[in-house]
């Protein structure tokens, strides 16, 4: 039996592949919330921002620890033997050997009692980070739900498009009938008839194309909500954004996570150059020491103890402290820059949006009105055809119009919500509580709460090892 030719075959599987996502569009009623809720809950890009936040979380709790009394305990078992050579009072050689079995025990402590701040520096640049951390969580949540807007509205956009490559078959496909019954009666040409075939030609190149696109965005669609998409419902209205582009800019630049997020590293900066600073003076401690040594051969024993206060400083360290310093100064500078650039960028964004999303509200009008002129001109074209007085390429051609308007509209009302959702997250409000969603929300404050405080072994570390079960890391 003859192979069907490649081509055939990709346009086959391509088919297939198309007319499956639409008996599973059938299938089941999908929203855009509902789309945007399953992107939240499955992505893995929210999973590990999540572990990166209860990794800064950590770092307050590694902070804090310093300014705890610090606990070491040492223990050792040892044999001392030796061999002795001497004489005795008569003049003869005496050699003497001796062994002794020792444990030692040791218990020393330590704690901070001041340090100019420095530690305290430290702890209060680790909750800056804690919070910029969670900006950042924010702003990967924002970039989550924006991705499932779009791998929604491409589907949406797409299904259609394919519906309308379909259509746009059936009737090329009875033009070139109605050509070929005309040219038998010979009221067409042989030209009119080739012409309606390479139009049928090119409809079935554009289904295939659209096809192809449609089982592209599914694959992206699955892969943002893990599952593969359903009867998308289109969305009933495009989400209220602002009233005029400086509006929009001010709310951006004052609520956006980005911008709160360099804020906060701004503040961090600056308390790391008031830790370095504080390094370079001294410190007072209290220092306690117990040990006991004991003869295991014998009921002997040594305890001893010790309690007093250390202070200390640097003196000369080659210029390590000096540097330290700099390096954060250079350091606060550098986060002073970026956010000056953030704020910069945001208010770019927002007005690249704004820009956007007027662009696909005039071009969804334009379309609707060609779209109203388009057919006036196909019907009327087609009715001149029927007369004499148009070819069959007049038709072809006024119905390319029609079908290029229609695609048009296609496209433009999907951009429109893609514009709108994408303004709405240049300005910060893209996020699960705004919008409403119906999901488990993730609370960044409940692993901090635990941690903070440099738990152990308490019943608060007995809550934490439970949230750390429950989030599936334990």
């Amino acid at each position: 039996m003859a192979r069907m030719p490649f081509g055939k075959r990709v346009l086959g599987l391509v088919t297939a592949s198309a007319l499956a996502i639409g008996a599973g569009m059938a299938a089941t009623a999908e929203t855009l919330a509902d789309a945007m809720a399953s992107a939240y809950n499955h992505s893995g890009l929210l999973e590990q921002n999540r572990a990166l936040l209860r990794a800064a979380d950590e770092d307050v709790a590694i902070a804090i620890a310093a300014l705890r009394p610090i606990l070491n305990w040492t223990g050792s078992v040892s044999r001392s033997f030796g061999t002795s050579q001497s004489a005795n009072s008569l003049g003869q050689s005496v050699v003497t050997r001796s062994a002794t079995n020792e444990i030692d025990l040791g218990l020393t402590a330590e704690l901070l009692l001041y340090d100019f701040g420095a530690t305290q520096f430290g702890i209060d640049a680790a909750k800056e980070s804690v919070l910029a951390t969670r900006e950042a969580l924010v702003s990967v949540e924002q970039q989550v739900l924006l991705r499932a807007v779009t791998a929604f509205m491409n589907v949406r956009s797409a299904y259609e498009i394919v519906a309308l490559r379909e259509n746009n078959l059936r009737l090329i496909t009875q033009e070139l009938r109605a050509a070929r019954d005309r040219f038998e009666v010979g009221e067409v040409t042989r030209t009119d008839v080739a012409q309606a075939e390479a139009a049928l030609a090119a409809s079935r190149a554009q289904l295939a194309a659209a096809q192809g696109d449609l089982a592209v965005a599914a694959e992206e669609y699955a892969a943002v909500t893990g599952n593969k998409p359903g009867g998308l419902v289109p969305p009933s209205r495009v989400p209220a954004t602002s009233d005029n582009v400086d509006a929009a800019k001010a709310l951006g630049v004052r609520n956006h996570p980005e911008m709160k997020r360099a804020q906060h590293e701004v503040a961090a900066a600056d308390l790391a150059i008031m830790r370095a600073e504080a390094q370079m003076k001294p410190t007072v401690s209290m220092t306690g020491r117990l040990a006991m040594s004991r003869d295991i051969d014998d009921p002997f024993y040594t305890n001893s103890g010790s309690v007093g206060i250390q202070a200390g400083g640097p003196i000369y360290q080659g210029g390590r402290l000096s540097a330290l310093l700099r390096q954060a100064i250079a350091r606060r500078d550098a986060t002073r820059g970026g956010l000056h650039v953030t704020r910069h960028q945001v208010a770019q964004n927002v007005g690249n949006a704004w820009a956007q999303l007027l662009v696909a509200r005039s071009a969804r009008d334009a379309a609707t009105r060609q779209i109203a002129a388009a057919q006036v001109a196909f019907r009327g074209t087609r009715e001149e055809a029927t007369l004499g007085a148009r070819t069959t390429l007049d038709v072809l051609n006024a119905e390319q119009e029609l079908l290029s308007a229609r695609s048009t509209l296609i496209t433009a009302s999907a951009d429109e919500y893609i514009a709108a959702y994408t303004l709405l997250s240049a300005m910060g409000l893209l996020t699960t509580d705004r919008l409403g969603l119906n999901v488990q929300r993730y609370d960044p404050a409940q692993y901090y709460n635990l941690v903070k405080d440099a738990p152990t072994i308490s019943r608060q570390g007995k809550d934490l090892d439970r949230v750390l079960k429950a989030l599936g890391k334990d």
